[in-house]
């Protein structure tokens, strides 16, 4: 009366999409350029405020145009960030209190900006300024 028929498993074969997600994943890298900036232009935002009132005591890291450093107005030997982080050490004279304002010129390379936040960072000074112009202003 009842027949015990097997049942035929029903597979899926995966083996064709793990090739053609394969092949995508192939197609995808290869036609994907990567560009890799070396220098990336700062232009300082503007802000429009009061004026903070300045400190006699401040750490004020410069960077110019060709992404020389001055602390406290002056210049410093090289541009490595060792250099900067022992002159920040020389300034502050070990007070961590003191306000650091980090000003650049609007075509300083990149770079030699972040540098200056690391050095900061590196030396203890968590809180920095960014110093930036008014709208208008020269």
């Amino acid at each position: 009366m009842f027949h015990n028929r097997r049942k035929q498993e029903v597979s899926v074969n995966l083996t064709p999409l793990i090739d053609v997600v394969f092949l995508l994943l192939i197609f995808f890298m290869v036609s994907t350029s990567f560009n890799r900036e070396t220098q990336i232009k700062l232009e300082l935002p503007e802000a429009s405020g009061d004026p903070l009132e300045t400190t006699p005591e401040l750490i004020e890291i410069s960077v110019d145009s060709e992404g020389r450093y001055f602390v406290n107005a002056k210049p410093i030997v090289n541009t490595q960030l060792e250099t900067l982080m022992k002159a920040i050490n020389i300034v502050s004279k070990g007070n961590k209190d003191l306000p650091v304002v980090i000003s650049a010129d609007s075509k300083a390379p990149y770079q030699a900006v972040v540098t200056a936040m690391d050095a900061s960072r590196k030396t203890g000074y968590y809180n920095f300024t960014m110093a930036t112009r008014k709208p208008g202003n020269q």
